[in-house]
């Protein structure tokens, strides 16, 4: 039975400056985090644009990470939109394409109930032979799914895990205690929280923060499967204050400044969502030059 575990990168999707996908740079950031020993790639999240591509650019960029890879780590396609029937039939061309699971985001804009919220990923997960992992991202889409209903969204066989970026440690919890830990696997999508949410029956996170640091991220994992809390949790702390840079602006465009700046060329976030100032990247500058003064 497939279970998301480990450290799973929210890979960046590279664009050229005229706002192109950038294929050579996405392969290679493809290799650079299978080299730095993560456990899955996540393409098309909120780090990989995946709400500004249109349909085809999206299909793009999963068939360069399946081509890519080559079998070595699983890869998660991030196909979840607004309407049911979009989300089913990006999620078939993403199983044709060769994915190993899909992630299904809530709908978003239209508030809706969590009868609508299980209908919908009962249908999605129900069209297609993947392992399926939900996503939750409240302060993003406007829909939380509750405990309870991801507890009977779990019932459905290809239904395998769940991703929480709520920012809520509790949610994380509640999530946990409704759940078969023996067959569904509870993500943290939020990087502060990974070495906690192991530490409580989760199986990892999907993380932002490993476009930047990928072996750091790895290591929370690392020391924690050898039983290391002490050391887990200062490689757990060093992060914090690139996280605390995620508050300068959009954190994906924060994310992506970042990685320009210690010398991955991925280019910009697609406009609007691509204008920092200079003193947020001043700020993002000082912190990268500090995180590597502190690890040398």
């Amino acid at each position: 039975m497939f279970k998301p575990k480990g450290i799973i990168p929210a890979v960046i999707t590279p664009l050229t400056y005229d706002e192109q996908i950038n294929g050579d740079e996405l392969r290679a950031q493809v290799n650079r985090q299978i080299a730095a020993g993560i456990h899955g790639l996540f393409c098309l999240g909120t780090n990989g644009e995946g709400y500004i591509l249109n349909r085809e650019e999206k299909l793009a960029v999963i068939r360069i990470v399946v081509e890519e890879n080559r079998g070595r780590v699983p890869v998660y396609a991030a196909t979840g939109g607004i309407g049911t029937q979009e989300t089913i039939e990006l999620s078939k061309a993403a199983q044709r394409l060769g994915v190993d699971a899909l992630s299904l985001i809530t709908p978003y804009f239209a508030a809706l109930s969590q009868a609508e919220l299980y209908e919908h990923f009962k249908a999605v997960a129900t069209s297609v032979q993947l392992p399926v992992v939900l996503y939750n991202i409240p302060a993003r889409t406007g829909n939380a799914i509750d405990y309870e209903t991801v507890a009977k969204l779990a019932r459905i066989p290809n239904i395998v895990g769940v991703k929480d970026s709520s920012g809520n440690f509790d949610n994380i919890l509640r999530y946990l205690e409704a759940t078969d830990r023996s067959r569904f696997a509870v993500l943290s999508g939020n990087d502060s929280l990974i070495l906690w949410t192991l530490l409580a029956g989760g199986t990892g996170g999907i993380s932002g923060i490993a476009n930047l640091f990928p072996e750091t991220m790895v290591r929370i994992y690392t020391l924690w499967q050898k039983g290391d809390f002490a050391a887990a949790k200062r490689v757990q702390d060093s992060i914090r204050p690139i996280r605390d840079c995620l508050k300068l602006g959009n954190p994906n465009t924060v994310v992506k400044r970042a990685a320009n700046l210690l010398g991955y060329p991925v280019g910009p976030c697609r406009r609007p969502c691509n204008l920092l100032s200079e003193e947020v990247e001043s700020e993002i500058k000082r912190t990268l030059d500090e995180y590597y003064q502190r690890v040398k």
